[in-house]
């Protein structure tokens, strides 16, 4: 197996670490407040319900201004909207080398704002969508003229998708959902809601949910807080829906098939949020190591005691592990249906979230009371990537996925 990189990418992540300088690097000092300690504070708009405030969403679009200018943003996307047709290879290794290079402008951790973008609604409006559709949608899904939350999480339900209770009724043209929504993320900027209602079958089936462009000014949808959590700001909805009123062109995908379609947003989304969680968890080991070797103690660098070498040894060793499984599942999921490699992505999803989260905490303890405090990014690296232990299906549900593959439990 040759293990080098595709001879394109070296020359591809200078051009683009150029790019960062030049362009990215002048803007983010002139706003340094989002990105020295006092971020959490000057991102969040505490008295408007803790969700992001708008200077701050306009420089990281500003940023993505710059980036679509420069041909970077669409590089994952096809050639046919203005991308570089880039692989999922391609993604997870500038991704990876994007967190690496630590907190910054270029590849923040809110939304996982980024010089290259991340379009999973994308790929989902391509696959799913009508042509009528994607003329309405592709290319301002990516200039942020219209923008998609996610829907699927309720109440009472989580991972357990397939028991949700918000229901959708055919009416003449037209269909009425009820129910209510929670962790719905981004629905404060966002111009519709991709909201998923069961309008046939029974509660655990797969099939009978339908997936429903819901704009997020239809009567009787209606935010009524947003949820403050662990890393603010916060854009994490609660939703409800009171017979909300939408026309028959308001389906995304088939009636009935509507998790075909979040299945294609968590495949393509969650390879490329490892790959971050990987860049990170080496931006933590990096730090770590060199305060390490700066920090003098009884008279000796810290670095000589055994019990600072070995857990960061073991981080890297596993951070090498973890780095080979992304990118042997970006590789699958170049090469395959994303549905038949499911197990891989989850594979390297779930312990690059672990990784990510036990290399933050360790680079707090060697750099001591420094590295508890916001003047380093750990506390901030943790905070955010501890989410994604749970969001966009939970580890135990991504190991109870790789489970079902290896006892060959349901359907393969």
């Amino acid at each position: 197996m040759d293990f080098t990189l595709p001879e394109h990418l070296p020359g591809l992540l200078a051009e683009m670490d150029d790019f960062i300088e030049t362009e990215i690097k002048p803007l983010e000092r002139e706003n340094i407040q989002y990105f020295d300690h006092r971020r959490e504070n000057a991102r969040t708009d505490w008295d408007n319900g803790g969700i992001p405030r708008r200077e701050w969403e306009d420089l990281l679009a500003e940023m993505r201004r710059r980036a679509d200018k420069a041909g970077w943003l669409r590089y994952g996307l096809p050639s046919r909207f203005g991308g570089r047709d880039g692989t999922n290879l391609d993604m997870a290794v500038i991704r990876e080398h994007l967190a690496h290079k630590g907190l910054g402008l270029h590849n923040d951790l809110q939304d996982e704002s980024s010089i290259v973008g991340n379009f999973p609604q994308v790929i989902m409006m391509d696959r799913f969508g009508t042509e009528e559709q994607k003329k309405e949608w592709t290319e301002a899904l990516i200039t942020g003229e219209r923008s998609m939350a996610f829907g699927l999480t309720e109440p009472k339900h989580g991972s357990d998708a397939t028991w949700l209770e918000t229901t959708a009724v055919k009416d003449g043209d037209s269909w009425i959902i009820n129910g209510a929504k929670r962790f719905n993320t981004g629905v404060h900027r966002a111009t519709h809601d991709l909201v998923f209602a069961r309008t046939s079958g029974e509660a655990g089936q797969a099939t009978g949910i339908t997936a429903f462009l819901v704009p997020t000014d239809t009567p009787g949808f209606t935010v009524p807080y947003y949820w403050w959590t662990f890393n603010m700001p916060t854009d994490h909805a609660e939703v409800e829906l009171k017979d909300v009123r939408v026309p028959g062109d308001a389906v995304l995908g088939e009636v009935d098939r509507g998790l075909e379609v979040g299945q294609t947003f968590l495949h393509e989304n969650r390879i490329r949020q490892a790959a971050s969680s990987l860049g990170a968890a080496q931006h933590c080991i990096d730090r770590a190591v060199a305060y390490a070797g700066e920090r003098i103690v009884f008279g000796k660098p810290l670095a000589v005691n055994q019990a600072v070498q070995w857990p960061l040894v073991e981080l890297q060793t596993e951070a090498q592990m973890v780095r080979l499984l992304v990118y042997y599942a970006a590789t699958q999921l170049d090469n395959n249906h994303h549905m038949e490699v499911s197990d891989k992505v989850s594979m390297a999803n779930y312990r690059a979230n672990r990784l990510v989260c036990e290399a933050a905490d360790r680079a707090m303890q060697v750099c001591g009371g420094v590295g508890y405090s916001r003047h380093e990014p750990f506390e901030h690296i943790y905070r955010h990537h501890r989410r994604y232990r749970i969001t966009e299906g939970a580890e135990e549900i991504q190991i109870r996925r790789v489970a079902q593959r290896l006892f060959k439990f349901g359907k393969k």
